[in-house]
Formats: C-alpha cells, structure tokens, sequence
C-alpha cells in the first residue's frame, strides 16, 4: 500500500476509530501528529528503558506524577501493555525517538529491529487526551486546527530526581481565549492521568520561559488578542530525563506521536476503563 501523507489524511482521521488508527500507523500510513484524534480514547506518551533503569524511571515518575502520570507498565521484555488494549509497543505510534547516551540519533516509524529482551516499556497519559474533549465544550484549539505539534518549553521548575533520572520540568503551552481559561482549567483538572489542570496562566518568565517563539521543541504559536498563554506540565519531562540519564539506549514515542490506545478517558477522578 503506498504510503498517505498526513495533509492528505489528518481531517478526515477526527472521524476513525482508535483500532482503525492503530492499524494505519502499524501499516506505515500515518506518521503523523495525534492531537484532535480518537475523542475519547487515552493518548499516551511511551518510554523504554534497559529493565535495570526500569525501577529508577518507575520512582522518578511516581515522584512527579504531574508530569509523568503513569498510566501502565509492561513486562520486562514484553512490548505489550494489555491494560491498555490490543497494542504492540514496537509498531503502534507514528514515530519514536532513538536516543544512544543521551543524544538523539534517530526516528523511526517502528522499533521491530531494536526491541531486546530487556526492555521495560512505561506508558504516560498525554494531555492531547482532552484536547477533543475542549473543542466539544467550544474551547477554540488552533493546534487542533493546524495539525502541528505543539510548542514546548523547559522551565526552571525541577523536578524530584530518581537515581539517574531528573532534569526541570517541560511544558506545552496553548494559546486559549481568556474568556475560556477557567472553563479550562476545570475540564482538564478531572483529568489527572492527563496532567490535570494547567501548572501555569500568562507571564512566561515567572515559570523561566524567555521567549516563547523559540520553543525547546515543536512549532511556535503566536499569542492572538484576546488570547492567554496556558501552560501545563508534560510528559516530555520524561524524555528530557532519558537524555539527561546518557543511557546506552532509550526510546520514546516523538513530541505529538502519541500512542492512542483502546482506554477510554474518563473525567471522575482520573480513571481509565479498557473497552
């Protein structure tokens, strides 16, 4: 099947199922950004570790939970979360990041050839989780509209180190109407397995963010009139970590290539419930 481009797919992709999705990124069909797919269903960013890091990167996460919220663990070796659905960590996100002592080496749109027998596969919920959910509610998202990732930004806020595993806090931000802020926060605040509510409304610097058209990652956004820029923690955090760890090797899943998994996103308390 010859492979589809993402301008020509992304539109019509708001309407396909997760399994559907799943099978076009398995297939080499979508390589593209998440956000604004699958409503309903939990996104979820992946790291993969050597399985003697696992238990550090396991208490760097339960020690930051904002930024890393844990939503599924996989055995070691095994490149399957079945809490999370019929999924193969290895083949089911557009693009995974390779990292070899802590440089970025590559993307790929699968690991097959890299996977090893050692490997602990970890699974944190993303915020594009909700972003469908903000749209429905009349929030206007123009990332949802422009299909590209969304900027980011390291701040000066550090995170509580776990053996090889620390680094400040990074974050995503969204341009949202003012008039919206507060319907935003409290949406996102029942979603804690999506990071929550914002960490942050306005002024960047008070966070340690000099300049927001030159994100650390992803594409700048301008700030319209009328407009606030709202900042919530992100799971990146977890990929600054693995970078900062110089780890022989570790993967990720790219900024915005999230894994859409089969859970459905639940707003009582943070719970996920598997179809």
């Amino acid at each position: 099947m010859p492979r589809l481009t993402t301008s020509l797919f992304y539109d019509n992709l708001r309407l396909v199922d997760a399994d559907k999705l799943r099978r076009l990124v398995r297939m080499g069909a979508y390589e593209g950004y998440t956000g604004g797919l699958a409503s309903g269903k939990l996104q979820a960013n992946v790291v993969i570790v050597p399985s003697r890091f696992a238990g550090d990167f396991h208490q760097f996460c339960v020690r930051n939970p904002k930024a890393c919220p844990l939503v599924g663990v996989s055995r070691a070796g095994s490149p399957l979360i079945p809490t999370l659905g019929n999924i193969d960590i290895r083949t089911d996100a557009p693009q995974y990041n390779i990292y070899r002592h802590g440089e970025l080496t590559g993307r790929r749109t699968d690991i097959i050839d890299l996977w090893r027998d050692d490997f602990a596969a970890f699974a944190l919920g993303s915020l594009l989780t909700v972003e469908a959910a903000m749209v429905e509610k009349g929030v206007a998202l123009r990332s949802v509209a422009s299909g590209k990732a969304l900027p980011k930004f390291r701040t000066g806020i550090e995170t509580c180190r776990a053996g090889p595993f620390g680094g400040e806090m990074v974050v995503s931000m969204r341009p949202i109407r003012c008039c919206d802020v507060d319907k935003v926060r409290a949406l996102t605040a029942r979603f804690p397995d999506a990071h929550g509510s914002p960490i942050h409304v306005g002024d960047p610097a008070i966070i340690g963010i000099e300049d927001l058209m030159a994100p650390d990652w992803g594409e700048a956004v301008e700030i319209m009139e009328g407009e606030v820029p709202v900042f919530w923690a992100s799971s990146l955090t977890a990929q600054d970590a693995l970078a900062r760890a110089e780890l022989a090797i570790s993967i990720s899943v790219s900024p915005g290539h999230m894994l859409i998994t089969d859970v459905n996103a639940r707003a009582d308390a943070g719970a996920f419930k598997v179809c």
